[in-house]
């Protein structure tokens, strides 16, 4: 069973070091994808193309918007499950926009900048306290300063077919995170069906707690 990790907006893959020094020490194949995060159709395509590099059954694990792109990958016929971290899990027409059009009554809003040139930034000086609250200051400042620009056409990619629909699913709840209200990851895991953990921690739970994110994968991959 392969396990192939799928970051977010704003940031790349060496985020998920933590969770794949975990997963490696356990004997586990894994792959991190580098999204470009241009495009969602790009970023299916990155996913893609890594699924398709080696053999067997994979489990696909996205974090944030990664969510919305396992989802839109997951129906890929290697993909035998997924792992939501924090993530949006969209159903069919949905995209990153929609599902952040109309925050919850008093939920933190995102310090998302106006898009420049067609692509969006992290306030850096709200990147700490919105996105990695349970991390150094000094990390989370080089987390804001080393931010990869994000597509507007990311955030505006609608799912085709969501592979939730016919993959099993789980889901880690982060109880603190500040960009995608923990009651929006509760619903989203409900309404995919998604086999639901709950851990205190930020956005950035995939950094900060790595051992929580790789148990939940874990779960996955002994199903």
């Amino acid at each position: 069973m392969r396990i192939i990790l799928v970051h977010g907006g704003f940031v790349d893959g060496s985020g998920w070091q933590g969770v794949y020094d975990l997963l490696k020490r356990d004997g586990h194949e894994v792959a991190v994808v580098q999204n470009p995060t241009l495009s969602l159709v790009g970023d299916v395509a990155a996913t893609r193309q890594v699924i398709d590099a080696g053999d067997g059954p994979v489990v696909l694990v996205g974090h944030s918007y990664g969510g919305v792109v396992i989802t839109e990958a997951g129906t890929h016929d290697a993909v035998a499950a997924l792992v939501y971290i924090a993530a949006f899990a969209p159903d069919k027409g949905e995209s990153v926009n929609s599902l952040i059009a109309n925050p919850p009554p008093g939920a933190p809003v995102s310090p998302i900048l106006p898009p420049v040139n067609g692509f969006l930034a992290l306030d850096r000086e709200k990147f700490h306290a919105s996105f990695a609250g349970d991390l150094p200051a000094e990390q989370a400042a080089f987390m804001a300063d080393s931010q990869v620009p994000w597509g507007v056409d990311a955030l505006g990619g609608a799912v085709s077919e969501p592979a939730w629909r016919i993959k099993p699913s789980w889901y880690l709840v982060a109880t603190d995170d500040r960009m995608i209200p923990p009651d929006v990851q509760r619903a989203m895991a409900e309404r995919a069906g998604s086999t639901v953990t709950e851990t205190s921690g930020s956005h950035a739970v995939y950094v900060s707690n790595p051992a929580a994110v790789a148990a939940v994968i874990i779960q996955a991959v002994d199903r």
